[in-house]
């Protein structure tokens, strides 16, 4: 068939297959206008709306957005029925009166054919096809023959401009470019928990959201009872991914940063920094056992006989009665809170024991009475006192005695020195937090009672949480699996991971499996040699990155007399480009580079300040780039953006991150020598 007839044949399955989507959608919205009632009951009613406003957001169509981009045909020598065709979308779309699809939601099993069949394994496919679109628009296909005879293809044209088209605004979904390897990965069992270690650009943020997506289509039922949630480093890396489930048709899945994970969990927020020296202690695994000291060692040695009136007879326990309780509910091994009703339970049972040594006659009423009697509940408090986290942490950084006894054998005098407030604050109320603080009053309301479990944890940038921010991302999958992705390289701040099985401890499953991406799919050769230099000082032991594009891209280092007076004429040169800029300037830097745009009369958007990503050209303070990618970057003043970190590792591994963010060309302006490793530019 000629190239017209066929491009005209899948047009017109296109717009057969829009037209069902849409049928679809009107047919969910049509229930959903008659849903009042329908439920039996208000809370029926309103959980089946729920599904029904779910089901219509997932059923949204975007026209600049292909509905299927592969197609699939079965070989009949294998056992086939005639013609089986498959298309290959980012949703099921039916056909009439619920017949064959018109396209097959990629996560099915019968697409994984599209990931993985080869000459060399068909997985019975005879042909696979991909589709070129342009704003939603079918414009090329290119065909990839697998029976009987094949040979394995050349790379895919098609696949290779998909991958390095320009991107405007946020990241979008990769289903049309998922390579095996990271489906593989995507497609990995609910049940177990991943450690993805990715260099710059080989897409391991995409595969861990894929692999959302994929869990949620895979085990509905399961996630919607517990929970998925992504957990990104800042508002802005949220924001710049936050259509790519969606887009995918999911919706349910929690976005938080740790910062307001940990503010919504402790209901404080963080209103002060420390010192980087101060924030590593705070943020050591070590600090768990100082907390549980101080929570445990809130007991107190029953020194009094609990009497508690009944009738004309009074219930006598002695203190040793009172201790042997204390110790048997200790022994269980419970949340602390729960160890105190459960202590009052046990001082009635007790009590009820007593009584019936006198003959009388007793139920769980009467003891229920004898629990919540105020002597007994007096007698809990003197034992068992009312505890607050942010009363047990307030107490530690504030008394000295306190915090020796808590840290006895675990801190040094130094380390304990660092950690107490130099004027503290007089009631926990007046306290100014820091982030690092939160993840310490997490883990105590941990100890006072237990964290509630999701389903699933996908988390990002995770090489950058000290140990007890892990500890915290693992609480919410105790009884659930992990996603962890991160860049060892990447790691810039002090406490951060410097293994990964040791992360993987702090998080409560050591076991994960985990596996390393090193293919970069997005950062061109020039600019991750470039960026590479800097491995051996920063993560020896990782395997470099090799970049896998066709164009090894543009890489140009400038020498100029003021780098932030240059910036406006670098940004002209690119302006007129397709794709985004980013222009990625130190921190100290950003007020001196926003003036100097200002007055040349340059319209860029500011990401420090809000998170829109839908200007053409963006300013990006050098701690806000992590996670993001832009087609062009301009990166200011290297050795100052080095200079401005807590160490120099810190600084050539936020340089590392900074130069891998470009996707087309890198331009670097300096006016001071650049740090060593990238002098020789070669």
């Amino acid at each position: 068939m000629p190239d017209d007839d066929v491009l005209g044949h899948e047009r017109a399955h296109l717009a057969a297959s829009r037209a069902a989507l849409r049928a679809m959608r009107e047919a969910t919205t049509r229930h959903f206008a008659q849903a009042g009632g329908a439920g039996g009951n208000a809370v029926s009613t309103e959980v089946l709306k729920q599904v029904l406003y779910r089901r219509m957001r997932a059923l949204e169509d975007d026209p600049t957005v292909p509905l299927f981009f592969g197609r699939l045909d079965y070989d009949t020598a294998l056992g086939a029925e005639l013609d089986e065709i498959l298309y290959v979308g980012r949703r099921h779309v039916s056909g009439e009166l619920g017949g064959d699809p018109l396209v097959m939601d990629w996560r099915a099993p019968m697409a994984v054919p599209f990931y993985r069949a080869g000459a060399d394994h068909p997985m019975g496919v005879r042909l696979r096809r991909r589709f070129g679109f342009s704003h939603g628009v079918l414009t090329a296909f290119e065909d990839e023959w697998l029976g009987a005879g094949a040979v394995s293809a050349a790379s895919s044209q098609l696949l290779a401009d998909e991958i390095e088209r320009p991107r405007m605004g946020p990241m979008r979904d990769i289903v049309a470019t998922i390579q095996p390897d990271q489906d593989v990965l995507v497609r990995s069992a609910l049940a177990e928990s991943l450690c993805i270690q990715g260099a710059p650009g080989t897409g391991k943020t995409a595969v861990g959201l894929h692999r959302a997506a994929y869990l949620l289509y895979a085990f509905r039922e399961q996630l919607a009872r517990s929970g998925v949630a992504v957990i990104g480093p800042n508002d802005q890396f949220l924001s710049y991914i936050g259509d790519v489930l969606p887009a995918l048709g999911e919706i349910d899945a929690r976005s938080e940063t740790i910062t307001s994970l940990l503010s919504a969990a402790t209901n404080a927020l963080p209103k002060a920094t420390e010192d980087a020296r101060v924030g590593v202690v705070k943020g050591d695994a070590r600090l768990a056992t100082v907390l549980a000291n101080a929570v445990w060692g809130s007991l107190a040695e029953a020194s009094e006989p609990l009497l508690v009136p009944r009738g004309s007879r009074r219930i006598r326990l002695s203190a040793g009665r009172v201790g042997e309780a204390v110790d048997a509910v200790r022994s269980l091994g419970v949340r602390y809170e729960a160890g105190r009703l459960l202590l009052a339970q046990r001082l009635a049972h007790e009590g009820l024991v007593y009584l019936e040594s006198l003959g009388e006659t007793t139920d769980d009423r009467v003891q229920n009475a004898v629990a919540r009697h105020p002597a007994t509940r007096a007698a809990v408090e003197r034992v068992w006192p009312k505890l607050t986290a942010t009363r047990v942490l307030h107490r530690l950084l504030s008394d000295a005695d306190h915090l020796a006894r808590c840290a006895d054998g675990v801190l040094d005098a130094d380390e304990q020195a660092a950690l107490l407030w130099v004027r503290p604050p007089r009631t926990p109320a007046a306290a100014r937090w820091t982030l690092a603080d939160l993840a310490l009053l997490d883990e105590l309301g941990d100890l006072l009672n237990r964290t509630p479990s999701l389903g699933h944890v996908i988390v990002d940038e995770a090489q950058d949480l000290s140990p007890m921010m892990l500890r915290a991302v693992g609480r919410r999958a105790s009884t659930g699996s992990l996603t962890v992705l991160g860049d060892l390289a990447q790691a810039t701040t002090p406490w951060g991971a410097t293994d990964w099985p040791t992360a993987l401890g702090h998080l409560g499953h050591p076991d994960a499996r985990v596996t390393e991406l090193v293919e970069g799919l997005r950062v061109p050769g020039e600019v991750i040699d470039l960026a590479a230099r800097l491995l051996p000082l920063i993560a020896p032991g990782l395997t470099p990155p090799r970049s896998v594009r066709r164009s090894r891209g543009e890489l140009v280092i400038t020498e100029v007399a003021d780098a932030v007076a240059a910036l406006p004429a670098a940004v002209a040169a690119l302006a007129e480009r397709e794709g985004t800029v980013g222009l990625i300037v130190p921190d100290a830097l950003v007020p001196e580079a926003k003036a100097a745009l200002a007055a040349s009369g340059v319209e860029v958007g500011d990401l420090g300040a809000g998170a829109s990503f839908d200007t053409h050209v963006e300013l990006v303070a050098a701690s806000l780039a992590k996670g993001l990618e832009f087609d062009h970057v301009v990166l200011v003043e290297p050795a100052a953006l080095v200079a401005g970190e807590a160490d120099e590792r810190t600084g050539l591994r936020r340089l590392y991150v900074c130069l891998t963010r470009a996707v087309t060309s890198l331009v670097v302006l300096h006016a001071r020598p650049l740090p060593e490793a990238l002098a020789d530019t070669r």
